[in-house]
């Protein structure tokens, strides 16, 4: 697990480390030092810890003009036993909601197991983000199963058409234009 890198190609676009909006600000990263780990593994060290024992996220881009951040995840997430959401959202989300954003993509392949416990949180959290959305994209398909199945696709939005989405070669606002139209498609 060591090995799986956040996503480093839009460095030059964003950073939340120096962006005073962000959760991360002033954040410290050590290329050698292996302080974080998923069960027995370790993780690389750019990830960012949230609080969780085994969800770990990288924002890789915001943009606060139009509103829009696009996180990374690594690890399991676990409602049932670690509560996930409820770090993921009070630690970093309700943060940048405060700051404008409302819309976020997700991107969840390296996302390993998903462990239900309540709704709570993904319903005050779709409240909070109000004309905003949430979309997962590149879901493994036990993971996505996981998620229907106590019908989360409710509150994120998540299937077939956004899990097979190329994001590595695109920049920020190409990845945001592409999940925005395949959302007003599904609003309309």
């Amino acid at each position: 697990m060591h090995t799986i890198e956040p996503y480093f190609g839009w460095r030059d676009y964003y950073r939340a480390e120096k962006d005073k909006r962000s959760p991360f600000f002033r954040r410290e990263y050590h290329e050698f030092d292996f302080t974080h780990a998923i069960y027995n593994y370790v993780i690389h060290p750019q990830w960012d810890d949230i609080g969780s024992d085994t969800l770990y996220i990288k924002i890789l881009f915001a943009d606060y003009a139009e509103g829009y951040a696009i996180i990374e995840m690594l690890g399991e997430w676990n409602d049932c036993i670690g509560n996930d959401i409820m770090f993921l959202k009070r630690d970093i989300l309700d943060c940048m909601i405060t700051e404008g954003i409302n819309k976020y993509i997700v991107i969840a392949e390296n996302v390993l197991n998903f462990h239900f416990d309540m709704d709570d949180y993904y319903i005050e959290l779709s409240e909070d983000i109000e004309e905003g959305w949430i979309c997962l994209i590149n879901l493994q398909d036990h993971v996505y199963d996981e998620f229907c199945r106590h019908s989360l696709n409710i509150y994120l939005t998540m299937g077939e058409s956004y899990n097979n989405l190329t994001w590595r070669n695109s920049t920020p606002l190409s990845l945001y234009s592409e999940v925005e139209s395949k959302m007003k498609y599904l609003i309309d």
